[in-house]
């Protein structure tokens, strides 16, 4: 009877088994997969396949955009950035060489000569602003990165001298820091701070250095430099911290001031460059169209009004609202 129970429960642990192990293979298959699908889904992987052996010789050229991926915070290799930029500049080229012809000659009905000289014009246009904003995008980002943190600057190191104060351990008050609200740029700074210690098993003086490094505002950068020396020297880091919070407070105001004269002058450039000149402009070309005056081709008046009209003052207050969000604070 013992020999059969136990013969029986052999054969339950050896199907158990059995079904564990065809479970767990078909799950990590199916991670796998989805992994597999999820990494093929991103578009720099997708670029990087196609295109990554290819775009080692001009990786040179865009040496500055590496150190500026960092500082942005993008989660993207520098390699899959430069294959996703040249593939997207390719695909804008051969579209707007595709499209301008067929707008040139149905819609404009405008001679062969000039419609090759558009459409060779257009698509290296489309191409150079393709290449540009791809090289421009992680300054962008980490000026905007660098803004936030500069803006939150005093009220960060107010609730860290505050922590200080409390005997609260330095990793710890990053780790505070890093849960207040999921929206600020240095609560990033913190989260990347907390996982370097909790996960990469680093010290906290370690962590400190490297954030040091990568972030793309020098004032943080001097506030945790400032952080470790007070650290390493055993000095109050609550009186250095309030001291910091102190000096940022007073450098805000100044910069609230200034804020103020540069706002009047962009709109006195607006109502100039955006508003009378183009009215101004739609005038001369609308009169010189309806006497017949210009000249065909380029110069045709009736060609420079389509484009001062949908070209010319779209651009301009695009332009005018990227000056006035690089100076504007976030908060």
């Amino acid at each position: 009877m013992r020999e059969s129970l136990k013969r029986t429960q052999q054969r339950l642990l050896n199907a158990a088994r059995h079904i564990w192990a065809s479970v767990s293979k078909r799950s990590k298959a199916t991670s796998k997969e989805s992994a597999d699908n999820g990494a093929v889904s991103k578009p720099q992987v997708f670029a990087y396949r196609l295109l990554g052996e290819r775009t080692v010789k001009i990786l040179p050229l865009f040496k500055d955009v590496d150190v500026n991926l960092q500082k942005s915070g993008l989660k993207v290799s520098f390699k899959g950035y430069v294959s996703l930029a040249v593939l997207t500049t390719l695909l804008v080229s051969v579209s707007v060489a595709a499209v301008v012809p067929l707008v040139a000659l149905l819609i404009m009905h405008l001679p062969q000569a000039s419609v090759i000289l558009y459409t060779a014009g257009a698509t290296l246009f489309a191409g150079a602003f393709s290449i540009i904003g791809f090289y421009l995008y992680p300054i962008i980002k980490a000026d905007t990165a660098k803004r936030n943190l500069d803006d939150g600057l005093p009220f960060t190191t107010g609730y860290l001298s505050i922590l200080a104060g409390a005997n609260v351990p330095p990793a710890q008050m990053f780790r505070s820091l890093a849960k207040i609200d999921a929206s600020l740029t240095i609560c990033h700074e913190a989260k990347n701070i907390v996982r370097d210690v909790e996960l990469f098993g680093v010290d906290a003086i370690s962590a400190l250095e490297s954030a040091s490094k990568r972030t793309p505002s020098e004032k943080f950068r001097e506030l945790l430099e400032g952080f470790i020396a007070t650290m390493h020297s055993g000095g109050e880091l609550s009186k250095y911290l309030a001291e910091r919070s102190a000096q940022y407070m007073r450098m805000k105001r100044i910069a609230l001031r200034r804020l103020g004269d540069t706002l009047g002058v962009l709109a006195e450039f607006y109502v100039v460059l955006l508003v009378a000149g183009p009215l101004i402009m739609v005038v001369m070309l609308a009169v010189m169209a309806m006497l017949g005056g210009g000249m065909p081709g380029l110069l045709n008046p009736r060609l420079l009004l389509y484009l001062l009209t949908y070209l010319g003052i779209p651009l301009g207050s695009i332009v005018f609202l990227i000056m006035l969000d690089m100076v504007m604070p976030k908060r």
